[in-house]
């Protein structure tokens, strides 16, 4: 099955910004070095990587789907791959509630990647407006629970915060179901029935490396983390 290389190639971008905040991130939360930089890094640097992997998700999900043609085998296709990422979104809880308990991951990225990709067959058999209006709906409706919060933490994975939440990682399905839907959306624009319908040219020589990382994001998104503890570790940094 043909990959688009410009897929994997601004998902390994993001692998690479990911790496980078991340370490700096980690660098700074243990009191290690603090790069000195302010809210664009912090807040917005974050989201903008996110937001990438998401909508490529759900770019890519489509692309997948329009190509197979067993449609009830492609639900239980997303249904298995969700479960697989949102399995190794609990595997994060469990490490981040014994090594970090004061903020460990509860609705991460994967959890989000996870439910996302579960629930994608309601949204792939629907007319494209309607997913268009289910994206902006979910982003919409995601802002609007974002200016108060809670005195229950149940829904915490749909959008309600609870009051005082401190969490390492939180993606909650709204509004970020509305990146993930305006990629399924997109890809009925630029690979309308799985094909490219835009030109451009032959993958550079020099872009091999990072579409590997694209190939592989998920692999590294689970050990860049523990590679650096291990590091940090071996380095004698007291870090837990």
């Amino acid at each position: 099955m043909e990959r688009f290389w410009e897929i994997d190639f601004f998902r390994g971008s993001a692998v690479i910004l990911m790496i980078i905040f991340n370490y700096a991130f980690a660098l700074r939360y243990f009191g290690i070095y603090d790069v000195g930089l302010g809210f664009l890094f912090w807040w917005l640097f974050p989201r903008l990587i996110a937001g990438t992997f998401i909508f490529i998700a759900g770019l890519s999900l489509a692309i997948s789907y329009s190509r197979l043609k067993d449609i009830k085998t492609s639900y239980r296709k997303f249904i298995s791959r969700g479960l697989v990422i949102f399995s190794l979104g609990l595997l994060i809880t469990l490490v981040t509630f014994f090594l970090v308990p004061s903020v460990f991951v509860m609705f991460g990225i994967l959890h989000f990647i996870g439910a996302a990709v579960m629930l994608s067959p309601i949204f792939l058999k629907l007319d494209r407006k309607y997913i268009l209006i289910a994206a902006l709906s979910s982003l919409v409706a995601g802002i609007y629970l974002q200016g108060f919060s809670v005195s229950f933490p149940w829904l915490l994975w749909l959008g309600f915060i609870p009051e005082n939440l401190i969490t390492l990682d939180y993606f909650p399905l709204l509004p970020w179901l509305g990146i993930f839907l305006l990629g399924i959306y997109s890809s009925g624009i630029l690979y309308k029935n799985g094909r490219r319908i835009f030109r451009i040219s032959k993958q550079p020589a020099g872009s091999r490396l990072v579409c590997l990382l694209g190939r592989n994001s998920l692999l590294i998104y689970m050990l860049h983390q523990p590679l650096l503890t291990t590091v940090l570790l071996l380095l004698n940094y007291r870090i837990f």
